[in-house]
């Protein structure tokens, strides 16, 4: 079983890939890969057996340089909205939404949006009235009032395409969660976040940093700063978080261990496994989800090439940031292809598995968890 030292705690451990069961020459091949193939990325964090064996990092940027990591900040709101429940402020996720929202309480919003629950938030699964992937954005981020556009946009389905049936994904539906957390817990997402989550977990605490413009680069470029909010105060909740790679690996490595960190209960055991129980969407709890040859993946993405993914069998956290680029190449297919085949074969009683080549969690973490 895996020592103690390995959580970092007050700094993570390294060690050669070699001696965690990996590739020894898995660094060389990433760098090879990434400069030809993902040059957009501004670091990669490898971590095995709680052990960063692979860090490097691009243009300029280091290990506590953060980024604006798109929509990883997705998961990072699902874990916020499972801490939430386990505290008592959701009763439940089959909660309407509407409830949270009498301000805005109409006979167009009762009928469009009134079946609609935090769960299909969570899931994607609420009928909006535009086509899929063609979300319009920019109409969201010019208006005035973010949580009221969301709920403009969502359509009377009808008996045919109610809350929960079908996946349509809308970045604006996870800011409207995140407009449901604030008024649940009685603060924002972000000062949510550094209580419960960041600070337990030795991630960067966010400041707060009002919003001067809603331009795009203030939004979604090189002008993002801490969490972006909406002109109303609610913490973004489809993209605008930043984020250290170092960061990520933390958050990824929370969840490889089902929610426990070093010994202290974080997520509720029960909320990480229903985020990522398989769909077939393929998108849990705002956590997407990979295979390859039955070893599941569970990813966050995010825009441009940004992605937390962890793999419960091969207890392993992959966390990568990148700067925007139009049609970067898919993350997932470099830890397919590249990281995943670096795992060494599992020999029975060697090194962290057990006698029937399972992996142990870290100390602390509960039982092993299974995936295919």
């Amino acid at each position: 079983m895996m020592q103690n030292e390995n959580w970092p705690v007050s700094g993570w451990r390294t060690a050669e890939p070699g001696e965690q069961g990996m590739n020894r020459e898995l660094p060389q091949r990433l760098h090879s890969v990434i400069t030809s193939d993902y040059a957009n990325t501004n670091g990669i964090v490898v971590v095995r057996n709680g052990c960063i064996v692979c860090e490097e990092y691009f243009h300029g940027f280091g290990p506590d340089v953060p980024v604006h990591v798109a929509s990883v900040t997705k998961s990072v709101l699902s874990a916020l909205t499972g801490i939430a429940a386990d505290k008592g402020y959701i009763p439940s996720v089959r909660r309407k939404i509407m409830e949270y929202f009498p301000d805005y309480a109409s006979e167009t919003h009762d009928r469009n949006c009134g079946n609609v629950t935090i769960e299909n938030l969570l899931t994607m699964t609420v009928p909006y009235a535009f086509e899929e992937w063609k979300e319009p954005l920019e109409q969201l981020c010019t208006s005035p009032d973010w949580v009221g556009f969301t709920l403009d946009m969502m359509r009377d389905a009808g008996e045919t395409d109610k809350p929960g049936r079908h996946f349509q994904y809308c970045t604006a539906g996870a800011h409207l969660l995140s407009a449901v957390l604030q008024r649940a817990v009685g603060m924002s997402t972000r000062e949510f976040a550094n209580r419960y989550l960041f600070a337990p977990v030795g991630m960067t605490v966010i400041p707060d940093y009002p919003m001067e413009t809603y331009t795009y680069d203030s939004l979604f470029g090189e002008g993002v700063r801490g969490w972006v909010h909406d002109p109303e105060g609610v913490t973004a909740g489809g993209w605008g978080l930043t984020m250290t790679p170092r960061d990520m690996a933390r958050f990824g490595l929370l969840y490889l261990n089902m929610g426990m960190w070093n010994g202290v209960r974080i997520i509720p055991e029960s909320w990480v496994r229903q985020s990522v129980k398989r769909t077939p969407s393929h998108y849990g709890y705002m956590w997407w989800q990979f295979e390859k040859k039955g070893v599941a993946v569970h990813a966050a993405m995010g825009d441009g090439g940004n992605m937390i993914c962890w793999v419960p069998d091969r207890n392993l956290v992959v966390a990568m940031t990148s700067c925007f680029a139009p049609d970067a190449k898919n993350r997932w297919l470099l830890v397919r292809d590249y990281i995943l085949p670096a795992v060494e074969e599992i020999r029975g009683g060697d090194g962290p598995y057990d006698n029937q080549g399972r992996i142990y969690l870290l100390p602390g973490a509960g039982p092993g968890y299974d995936e295919g």
